[in-house]
């Protein structure tokens, strides 16, 4: 295979932009992307959109041309990748795979959300088709009452208390608040996280991420593409592993629903192919979508003993100056879930971190970094692991 580098990253800020459109989402982020990295866009022979809901929320679906279209791209491969909350990992998965595979020596990668045009009821109707429509769905189940499930179920199996999550909500809002492109700009305390509205029992208000939109991009090329671009001092990131782990959709069809066999499987695979072991990962930008998700994924990837994943943190440890950040720019929590797009705003948001240019969010010299984004409520898991060159 070849070498995979990531050199380019654009992002908007995410935000409620009801009548702004996707395709101009888009071209805002890849713009962006382009300009950082610095070199011509006729090497760039692919482009991947990665998303969930167009199709469901805007009527409109073939995002793959229509966004190349608009970001000045017609006429280059382009397709769309679809595994829900995961689709902008797994777009970035197809990227990497056409870069390593010899296809192509420069591909851009965007994943783009709207949900805030669209009633809530129609946005959470939409996001529950992650899950197993024929055993979930159509008997009223959504992710926010699947989560609970899962919630409910590890506090009764470890004997632990909803104050125990409290501590992910905290970190996630503490970043956030330095991060310009965050939606939540807003400190929260141990009080308010346990005084915040219950919207299925044992999951409140800050254990779930926010609806809204945005839209985020990277360039990914081979060594030759890499070193001729402008770096402007930076270092090279590689992308020295990726990988795909998949589960059941239905949380009853698992063989254990408190293991993320996803996080695992691809975990293991993405640090096997980079050499790495866990005392080497930096950072973990985890996909901390709701609380009980971050306690299971700390497990599941193997930072945490089974049942003690939601104390992993309590002394710091989840920090930007702990053992093993999570959440660095605010993460799903903070800086937003615009779905089809957060996969993708991990990779811009860690490459930042590598490349110390993370501002006020920068984590202390970080060299490499464990990516991790989920589809539905651990179906499809998607790890990367980036590192300086």
């Amino acid at each position: 295979m070849n070498d995979v580098y990531l050199i380019g990253i654009g992002q908007t800020k995410i935000s409620k932009n009801a009548g702004i459109r996707g395709r101009y989402l888009s071209a805002e982020a890849v713009s962006k992307a382009i300009e950082h990295a610095g070199i011509e866009k006729e090497l760039i022979t692919m482009f991947i959109t990665g998303n969930m809901m167009s199709g469901i929320l805007t009527q409109q679906q073939q995002l793959g041309a229509l966004t190349a279209d608009a970001c000045g791209f017609r006429g280059v491969e382009a397709a769309t990748v679809e595994s829900a909350c995961s689709s902008g990992a797994s777009a970035a998965r197809w990227g990497f795979m056409a870069v390593a595979g010899g296809l192509h020596k420069a591909v851009i990668v965007c994943g783009i959300e709207r949900m805030t045009h669209a009633t809530r009821e129609d946005t959470t109707a939409a996001l529950a088709t992650a899950a197993d429509w024929e055993l979930e769905g159509c008997y009223g189940e959504s992710f926010i009452s699947l989560n609970a499930k899962i919630m409910r179920l590890y506090m009764d199996t470890y004997g632990v208390d909803a104050e125990d999550f409290a501590h992910f909500a905290i970190n996630a809002h503490d970043n956030g608040m330095t991060n310009p492109n965050a939606f939540l700009h807003k400190k929260i305390d141990f009080d308010t996280y346990m005084n915040s509205r219950m919207l299925s029992d044992p999951v409140k208000l800050f254990d779930a991420p926010p609806v809204c939109d945005g839209a985020a991009a990277v360039i990914m090329a081979n060594e030759e593409v890499a070193r001729s671009a402008v770096r402007s001092g930076l270092p090279l990131i590689k992308i020295s592993g990726s990988a795909i782990g998949t589960d059941s959709l239905a949380l009853d069809a698992r063989t254990d629903k408190l293991k993320l066999s996803g996080v695992e499987i691809s975990t293991g695979r993405a640090m096997d192919q980079a050499g790495v072991k866990h005392a080497d990962i930096d950072i973990f930008e985890l996909h901390d979508a709701y609380t009980i998700i971050s306690s299971l994924s700390l497990e599941a990837a193997g930072f945490a003993e089974r049942g003690k994943g939601v104390h992993f943190g309590k002394d710091g440890e989840i920090a930007l100056n702990g053992k093993l950040p999570i959440s660095t720019m605010g993460g799903l929590k903070s800086r937003g879930h615009p779905v089809g797009a957060t996969g993708v705003y991990q990779l811009v948001e860690t490459y930042m971190q590598l490349t110390n240019t993370a501002g006020e969010n920068q984590v202390p010299d970080p060299e490499i970094a464990l990516v991790q984004n989920i589809g539905g409520t651990g179906a499809t898991v998607v790890s990367h692991i980036l590192q300086r060159a």
